[in-house]
């Protein structure tokens, strides 16, 4: 029974580790095995019988029988008086097997098995995490928000496990309490020392195509393939998607009526603005879909470099480049080509046009800056525009717009 009571007090957090009883004998055989080996030198002559149903384990000592006399003894030996002690009738030559208490290795041997033990099964516990978490990457993950740092969030899962989710992998528009319940994809596992550290990511864009995939039937069922996706991360994103089956509408059936199907995707990645496009192998279709909802009047592709110059009137060149250069940059990650915008207007009033960088004794650089993220750089091309538009489309106000325009018409006007 000294064995038994032992062995519990050495296990008695198993429950809380949810380690199985076979898995814990097998660590204690291995725990005990260093402490003979240690102690004696070698376990080469100990047998150690585990009994995982009652949860008790025996350990024998193996020596041969030599005489009284023999100096040179060691722990492989024992003496034929000592042996006889055991069993009357040994004879020299024989060999022994005796069995060994636990509680004879002394309190201070029993404390570094305990420390030893904690230290394997927490090892064990590790190992299965790090295999546990290494299967789940790519996958969406939902654990609650712990703790709040600046430069990260730690969040905890139902099983108590730690997952970190960085600043750089959150998305802008994210703002988190403790509590709050968080999805995203196991984006990593890194082992820091002996403990394996969760990446989460709410910013990759297997998340996005994740996220389509659980919250559009077709696409879980794979009657809808996502093709490709490309993001900036709670600004915009476009997903190109495709069907066999021609009878599927694979945009109408992601985005749903009035956009049903798409709203609790984009609600979850903070409002960015999704295009769904049908995907096609014909290249100048696909980058005329990917610079939605501009209207390309050509397109002129160079194959060998990966590039193609795209025609535009004057009126859909700012639509084509987007708020920030956003939609041309994505549209570019999307098809994989480099866009070139070549606008189409009329020659007479491009001719008369005016860069706007010539006006930067007027305008302030950073305004002049502004109106080029969305493809704005010459005098008409501004004056074309609707006031409340450019306030919607930049971060100017609606005053230095004004004062912006007037500057401009009085260039054409003198």
């Amino acid at each position: 029974m000294e064995n038994i009571a032992l062995i519990d007090s050495f296990s008695e957090f198993k429950d809380d580790k949810l380690i199985d009883r076979v898995t814990l004998m097998a660590i204690l055989e291995d725990v005990f095995r260093n402490a003979l080996k240690k102690k004696f030198g070698s376990d080469d002559n100990f047998d150690i019988i585990i009994n995982p149903d009652k949860g008790d384990m025996e350990i024998w000592q193996r020596r041969v029988i030599v005489a009284d006399d023999d100096l040179d003894l060691d722990h492989l030996e024992i003496t034929l008086t000592d042996a006889r002690k055991i069993e009357p009738d040994f004879e020299i030559g024989e060999e022994v097997s005796e069995e060994v208490k636990l509680i004879d290795l002394g309190r201070r041997a029993i404390l570094a098995l305990r420390q030893n033990l904690i230290s394997k099964i927490h090892e064990h516990d590790n190992t299965n995490l790090y295999k546990q978490f290494k299967d789940l990457i790519g996958e969406i993950y939902t654990a609650e928000v712990h703790h709040v740092r600046p430069r990260v969030v730690i969040l905890v899962d139902d099983e108590g496990n730690e997952i970190v989710l960085p600043k750089e992998k959150q998305i802008p528009s994210d703002f988190f309490r403790k509590g709050d319940n968080v999805r995203g994809i196991i984006e990593n596992v890194e082992l820091k020392g002996n403990k394996p550290q969760i990446i989460m990511s709410r910013t990759s864009e297997k998340f996005l195509e994740k996220l389509f995939e659980q919250e559009i039937p077709e696409v879980f069922d794979g009657l809808i393939m996502v093709k490709n996706v490309v993001r900036i991360p709670g600004e915009k994103a476009k997903v190109a998607v495709d069907s066999y089956d021609d009878r599927i509408d694979p945009v109408g059936a992601c985005v749903g009526m009035k956009g049903s199907r798409i709203h609790g995707i984009v609600r979850e990645l903070g409002n960015e603005n999704i295009d769904v496009i049908n995907y096609t192998t014909n290249t100048q279709l696909y980058i005329t879909r990917a610079l939605s909802p501009a209207k390309v009047s050509s397109i002129k592709i160079d194959e060998e470099n990966k590039r193609a110059e795209v025609f535009l009137k004057l009126e859909e060149v700012s639509k084509a480049i987007g708020r920030g250069g956003h939609n041309i940059k994505l549209a570019g990650q999307l098809t994989g080509y480099e866009l070139d915008v070549i606008r189409e207007g009329n020659i007479a009033e491009e001719e008369d046009d005016v860069e706007l960088t010539e006006f930067s004794d007027e305008i302030e650089a950073w305004v002049i800056e502004e109106f080029a993220k969305i493809g704005l750089d010459t005098a008409r091309s501004i004056l074309k525009q609707d006031v409340n538009d450019l306030v919607r489309r930049t971060d100017l106000e609606e005053e230095t717009i004004l004062e912006v325009m007037k500057v401009l018409k009085d260039e054409f006007n003198s």
